[in-house]
């Protein structure tokens, strides 16, 4: 057989019967005379398309890793560095969005009575014990020595302290005149039940306090006598009876009886002590304390409210409160109003932690008192029950589920709003609701350091924006995040 001879067999089967490829097909279409010279120009095109696929695939990889290595690049030169310089050619946006990767940091409690060691001055170990899981309540004995008890007394009194509430407030425009609520709707939204009637703890719930003064179930049911409102004597109202409680019904009642100093809200004398540069060193070292306690940056501290100093006599009081209201789009943080909506027209307080400080030991009473701490449930309406009221200091502070005896030196500190779940504040902790028992004897000295925190993450982050002094401390979302003063040490549980 010669070389150019077709065989028989070229496309022949295997024994299986699948299909085999053709033994010399180059030949069939290419004047090649010589099987091994067709075999090598098969072998060369089919090495040089395998070698270019190659170059390719490797060119692509080097073209990733290239842009990539750019991206990261152009990352880091955004990005603000270790002394928090930026490039001279950013410029904010008119109206900034900023990104939330800023988380605050939130000490864990563990359980009620984990006690935690926290450096927060230098040569001295504090222990920090929890009081309570809700709210996420510490005290730390110790925090302030004697002579800065003393010293912050002395400056309050040197500054003057003044009444914390007026007898009567003057001028209090009513919130259903605000929002332009008729007597139904009022009616709808203090029935709780929404059975038709009003009882006594509905009313007390939502309106306890009129022109500063604090009403009782006895309160309400001289007010139901004088104006005959509730005819039958069931300390229940329909709405028919419901309309005679007109606001300058409630006025005429309490001109009438005249108002003593034990039936307002908040029975004491304050101040305020700033804590900023230039301060009293005592109080910039308190702030300084504060900071590494609760772990926050220092942004957030200077820009909160200054040390409040508060004095109650014998007899004096506060009834359960909460320092902080639920935040709603209608509603603007106090402290953040100037980057809010300037047409909101109500505001309240977002204090997102509460210290105390007990400045001294009180003789008699004094306690800070937590009605529903650790509750299993909080339920609004059962705050009042039998009259018994849990808000009021001077009657029922014995039914508390805790109480802080004041001690001198010794800082307590909570939480009033919960985690949003991403690092941020989160809703209202109802189970912060608290107040100062009667002093029985003697006076009581406290002082407040509140931290504000708007919950609305991008109004708070456009506030320090408008009031910084220096812009170029900030990091890109206005917060800064390395503070000057190191977060305490936490040592080993005891």
């Amino acid at each position: 057989m010669t070389d150019n001879q077709e065989t028989p067999d070229a496309e022949d089967t295997t024994p299986s019967g699948s299909a085999t490829l053709p033994l010399r097909p180059p030949c069939d279409r290419l004047p090649c005379h010589k099987s091994s010279v067709c075999s090598r120009s098969y072998f060369v095109v089919v090495m040089v398309f395998f070698h270019v696929y190659i170059i390719n695939v490797i060119a692509l990889l080097f073209y990733v890793h290239y842009s990539s290595g750019q991206e990261d690049a152009s990352r880091s030169r955004d990005a603000p560095s270790g002394n928090h310089q930026r490039p001279e050619s950013r410029r904010p946006p008119s109206k900034p969005e900023f990104l939330r990767d800023v988380s605050l940091t939130r000490i864990e409690g563990i359980r009620v009575g984990h006690v935690q060691r926290v450096s927060l001055v230098p040569g001295k170990v504090h222990e920090m014990r929890t009081l309570s899981l809700k709210p996420l309540l510490f005290e730390i004995p110790g925090f302030l020595s004697e002579d800065e008890c003393r010293v912050v007394m002395q400056l309050a009194q040197l500054k003057g302290l003044m009444e914390s509430q007026l007898m009567v407030q003057d001028g209090q425009e009513e919130l259903a005149k605000e929002l332009n609520l008729s007597p139904e709707e009022i009616f709808n939204l203090l029935d709780i039940n929404q059975d038709g009637q009003l009882q006594l703890h509905e009313i007390l719930t939502h309106s306890r306090v009129r022109d500063g003064i604090w009403l009782t179930p006895e309160n309400l049911r001289e007010i139901y006598a004088g104006l005959k409102a509730d005819k039958d004597g069931n300390d229940l109202l329909s709405l028919e009876e419901f309309r005679l409680l007109s606001n300058d019904a409630f006025q005429r009642f309490l001109l009438q009886r005249g108002v003593k100093r034990s039936q307002l809200v908040r029975n004491s004398r304050h101040t305020w002590l700033y804590q900023g540069k230039g301060a009293h060193q005592v109080l910039q070292d308190i702030k300084a304390r504060v900071t590494r306690l609760t772990r926050l940056p220092p942004t957030l501290v200077d820009l909160s409210e200054p040390l409040q100093v508060v004095r109650y006599e014998e007899g004096g009081h506060y009834h359960a409160h909460h320092d902080s209201g639920p935040v709603y789009p209608e509603t603007a943080c106090t402290h953040t109003r100037l980057a809010a909506n300037t047409s909101t027209p109500f505001e309240t307080s977002c204090r997102y932690i509460t210290v105390l400080f007990y400045l001294n030991s009180v003789e008699g009473g004094g306690e800070t008192a937590f009605p529903v701490a650790d509750n299993r449930t909080y339920d609004e309406v059962s705050l009042i029950q039998n009259d018994v009221d849990l808000l009021d200091t001077r009657r029922n502070c014995d039914k508390s589920n805790l109480r802080v005896k004041p001690t001198k030196g010794t800082a307590v500190f909570w939480y009033n709003y919960l985690s949003d779940g991403r690092g941020w504040v989160g809703e209202q902790d109802e189970y912060a609701l608290h107040g100062g028992c009667v002093v029985t004897h003697g006076t009581k000295w406290v002082a407040n350091k509140w931290i504000n925190i708007d919950p609305d993450y991008q109004r708070q982050a456009r506030y320090q924006q408008l009031v910084s002094q220096q812009p170029e401390e900030e990091d890109d979302e206005g917060l800064t995040l390395n503070p000057d003063i190191q977060s305490p040490d936490i040592h080993q549980d005891l």
